[in-house]
């Protein structure tokens, strides 16, 4: 028999949002967080830049909205953008007064970073691990607080969903998620009056990115299954030098490296920078990942590399010493040789899609972070405006569902989860196998540079691995990995499906056969739901 627990709020996810918004419940209601692995293993904890916010008495909304609806292509849903700019800057003084210690001045004034795209310095930071002091501070608030249950180590299966099939409606409503307590090996059934869904980010859909082991798209593909709407996920981000070694997980060679004179070269030496924008090694990101994807492509090779060789050394050692003493860690000296880099899944602008409250199109599910779609990022986020999405869009669900919350009753019985029939797993090398292959395919024809050819071919190898994946998850007892691979699956072809859809370029989807923008067409949301 499978185990019930019933809460008033259940939460997915263990980031800044999922955090942010379980604090501004937990004094109206139960609250119970389930995060896969430890709490603190997030793509908010990896997060190294700020989070903007317009605060310098120079800086303004409008300058604000205006860098953020440039940066998106067209595609940027202004009302939700102004609402994100202009509450933005009281989630800071909230953050502070949680126990957050950003960064500050001799006068005690925050210091403002200036990043790409931004026409002022307006990004809020605690040095380069601004993600880390906010995830701790927010922590601490959760473990002290009564109302607010977490559980590590317990995997989101699928939503508890009740259909009402209509016409006109199509009506949906989720009363929770069945879960897999993966240190007992045993599935649970958390029923709740409201679920949020802060599942974070896809990169592991992806061979190369910078997200942590746990960014599998679980959010995303449980809410497509269960019949939620989900949007834009053909515009994923890309970084365009993540360190590129069997154990360096992640971790990205900084922009400021090329901004010091480092020089993007081949394996033989060559630059080739100046053949794509005569800023050469100082364009801006997508062209940068651009280029570097097109002569990986054209030479066969896994990488490139950045050379700082031909700066003085002790400089090189005085302005990089975590990039430095990290290389060196993995037997790369760069002063004296140049760093292997490949461009690397970065972040996800599509997801679940929600309006200004965090609904989804599913009754009574919530969505924030990464994992959502509010349309404030368009084709193509600004920087450092992530975790300001996740703070503004949590706090206005915690709203509008303390609204709500007293009016809904746990009316239902649902089954527990069915695993009749099934075996222990036994034949792991074809999970891993298939694991690896989705994200090779995704790698190679699904990445920065797309055309009608590539997808194509995406299109039916992956259909051919959902299908193989599936019917081993029919007969086998669920275990993270099965879940996990099934998630990249699921994901990795709603990626294809939206950007096979979209015949133009616009922000970070590129495609061959369609290089310039069409607003006649497509300047709208690509949308897909599974019924």
């Amino acid at each position: 028999m499978t185990q019930e627990v019933k809460t008033d709020v259940l939460v997915i996810g263990s980031g800044i949002g999922g955090l942010y918004f379980a604090l501004q419940m937990a004094d109206y209601a139960r609250v119970t967080i389930i995060t896969k692995k430890e709490s603190s293993t997030s793509n908010t904890n990896w997060a190294q830049g700020g989070i903007a916010a317009t605060i310098d008495a120079d800086d303004s909304a409008e300058l604000h909205i205006g860098d953020t609806l440039d940066a998106g292509a067209g595609l940027c849903n202004e009302e939700m953008v102004s609402i994100l700019v202009h509450e933005g800057p009281a989630h800071i003084r909230r953050l502070i007064e949680l126990g957050v210690e950003f960064t500050t001045n001799a006068d005690n004034s925050l210091d403002l970073g200036k990043e790409g795209g931004h026409s002022h310095s307006r990004i809020v930071h605690a040095r380069d691990l601004t993600g880390r002091e906010v995830e701790t501070a927010l922590l601490a608030k959760i473990d002290a607080h009564p109302n607010i249950t977490l559980l590590e180590h317990h995997y989101a299966l699928e939503l508890i969903t009740e259909h009402h099939l209509d016409i006109k409606t199509n009506d949906i409503t989720c009363f929770g998620a069945y879960v897999l307590d993966t240190l007992n090996h045993k599935p649970m059934k958390m029923l709740a009056k409201v679920t949020m869904v802060a599942s974070g980010g896809l990169g592991h859909v992806y061979l190369h990115t910078t997200n942590p082991d746990i960014a599998t798209g679980d959010g995303v593909a449980m809410a497509y299954r269960a019949g939620a709407s989900i949007a834009d996920m053909e515009f994923i981000q890309f970084h365009p030098t993540s360190l590129f070694h069997p154990k360096a997980k992640s971790f990205l060679i900084s922009e400021a490296v090329r901004g010091f004179g480092g020089i993007l070269r081949l394996k033989d030496g060559e630059a080739f920078m100046h053949k794509y924008d005569q800023r050469e090694n100082l364009a801006p990101r997508d062209i940068v990942a651009r280029a570097i994807d097109s002569e990986m492509k054209k030479t066969g090779e896994e990488c490139v590399f950045l050379d700082v060789t031909h700066i003085d050394p002790e400089l090189v050692r005085e302005h990089f010493p975590h990039i430095n003493e990290t290389c060196l860690g993995y037997g790369i000296d760069m002063t004296t040789e140049m760093i292997p880099v490949v461009p690397a899944a970065h972040y996800s602008c599509g997801g679940i899609m929600t309006d200004s409250q965090g609904r989804s199109t599913i009754n009574r599910l919530y969505a924030c972070g990464e994992t959502s779609c509010t349309g404030v990022h368009g084709a193509n986020r600004l920087a450092s405006n992530s975790l300001l999405e996740a703070l503004v869009f949590a706090w206005r669900a915690s709203i509008d569902i303390r609204e709500r919350l007293n009016g809904i009753q746990h009316e239902f019985e649902f089954p527990d989860w069915d695993d009749s029939g099934t075996t222990s797993p036994e034949e792991w090398i074809l999970v891993a196998h298939n694991k690896r292959e989705a994200q090779q395919i995704m790698n190679d024809y699904v990445g920065i540079v797309r055309s009608d050819l590539r997808l194509d071919r995406a299109r039916r190898r992956i259909e051919f691995l959902k299908e193989e994946t599936e019917a081993y998850y029919k007969k086998t007892r669920v275990t993270p990995q099965i879940i996990e691979l099934r998630n990249i699956i699921k994901v990795a072809s709603l990626i294809i499906e939206s950007a096979i859809s979209r015949r133009e370029s616009r922000g970070l989807h590129y495609t061959t056969d369609f290089p310039n923008k069409d607003d006649k067409y497509y300047l709208c949301d690509t949308v897909l739901r599974s019924f």
